[in-house]
């Protein structure tokens, strides 16, 4: 069973666009496809098996070196190259071109991939998430803001990032008044560091609005608000 879940298309201006992307249950290495093969039944001793796979391995790259090209139920292979050739009397020139080796699916596969059964599953793209706020004037930590000095922020997804005007890092004061920062020193998922404005006294909420979320740009803002106050003074 391979499941799969959908996610906002960001190649489309359309909100109601979506992608599929697809989460394979498992994942084998040689050791365990070795050991999936005995499994399923075989007269080979796991010593057998191995030295079978490693002639296939060299034989594919023994045949590949050599410019000849696969034909087989699992996979084909063949080449092309890339890049321009100045006149017909030009030859290859790894400067300019490249020899690239293709492979596609063959029979086995194409059966396969027929066979494939599919569920949908619910994944949501990571928040935004502040996880600690430093003054860096005083040193406290979740404590005070200094009026013009900087104020970096430890979180999860918090590069503030995005073509939404709402988009910024924000002072929000006990009457719901946002002041937004105009100067960011450092912008990372996992940090940022800017100028606090020039506040008046009082307790302040930090806020974060941004379109990024796990290396992607998203098409709506995302809004973490910290739930610690902060006293500026």
């Amino acid at each position: 069973m391979l499941e799969y879940s959908l996610h906002e298309n960001l190649l489309t201006e359309r909100t109601d666009d979506y992608s599929a992307q697809t989460h394979s249950k498992a994942s084998y290495n040689r050791e365990q496809f070795i050991d999936l093969m005995l499994q399923r039944g075989t007269l080979m001793t796991k010593t057998d098996a191995l030295a079978v796979l490693n002639n296939i391995e060299e034989t594919v790259a023994y045949i590949v070196k050599n410019g000849g090209m696969i034909n087989m139920p699992l996979f084909n292979t063949g080449f092309s190259i890339s890049g321009v050739f100045e006149g017909a009397a030009d030859v290859f020139d790894p400067n300019r071109h490249h020899l690239h080796v293709n492979i596609s699916k063959g029979t086995l596969l194409r059966d396969a991939e027929k066979d494939v059964k599919l569920t949908k599953v619910n994944v949501a793209l990571p928040q935004p998430q502040i996880l600690e706020v430093k003054d860096s004037v005083t040193g406290s930590i979740d404590s005070l803001l200094t009026a013009g000095g900087v104020i970096e922020i430890v979180g999860v997804n918090i590069k503030i990032a995005g073509e939404n005007s709402a988009c910024g890092l924000y002072f929000v004061d006990a009457g719901g008044t946002e002041t937004k920062a105009v100067t960011l020193v450092n912008n990372k998922p996992a940090t940022v560091i800017a100028i606090i404005p020039a506040l008046a006294a009082g307790e302040y909420h930090v806020k974060i609005v941004t379109q990024y979320a796990a290396g992607k740009d998203l098409k709506e803002p995302k809004t973490t608000v910290y739930s610690k106050l902060l006293r500026l003074q």
